[in-house]
């Protein structure tokens, strides 16, 4: 069992943190298309709708690969010290991180390319959901490298 990720991996966990701060930070001009769209109107693919379209699919592919990854080389062992159910709780967080950066861009592909209005209202529950939790996320890292002082986050710094 690897002690850091690999350097790919490293790559990739980062790649994606970039794509959705950007799909949650910059303006958001596929929701205006949609709004029209569900109005009766004409679907528009905007410049700001291509790149959260085009950021979502680019989003799929790197999360399918960090799980190819995941599973081909492993991750490393969480702190022996920690919790039975601390580990439990990173466990299911992260099962749940990589469902949701999977299932909000396949809904809302569901919803814009397949034209399934219900799958936009799901998209917009699950993006919610998944910056949840992204916060706890960062809460629970922030708290093993500056409370427990476990050095968690050095596997992510550095490349095995």
């Amino acid at each position: 069992m690897p002690t850091h990720y690999s350097r790919t991996q490293i790559i990739l966990h980062w790649a994606v943190v970039l794509l959705i701060a950007l799909q949650f930070i910059l303006p958001d001009g596929i929701s205006a298309a949609w709004n029209i769209f569900v109005r009766g109107g004409e679907k528009t693919m905007t410049p700001l709708a291509a790149q959260h379209v085009i950021s979502g699919l680019l989003i799929i592919a790197l999360v399918v690969w960090r799980l190819v990854l995941r599973f081909t080389r492993g991750v490393p062992p969480l702190p022996a010290e920690e919790p039975p159910l601390m580990q439990k709780a990173a466990h299911v967080t992260h099962f749940l991180l990589y469902a949701l950066m999977l299932a909000v861009p396949v809904s809302g592909m569901a919803a814009w390319g397949g034209q399934i209005i219900p799958a936009g209202d799901v998209h917009d529950v699950l993006k919610s959901l998944l910056m949840l939790l992204i916060i706890l996320h960062v809460a629970a890292a922030l708290f093993h490298q500056f409370v427990l002082k476990t050095n968690l986050m050095a596997r992510m710094k550095r490349a095995s």
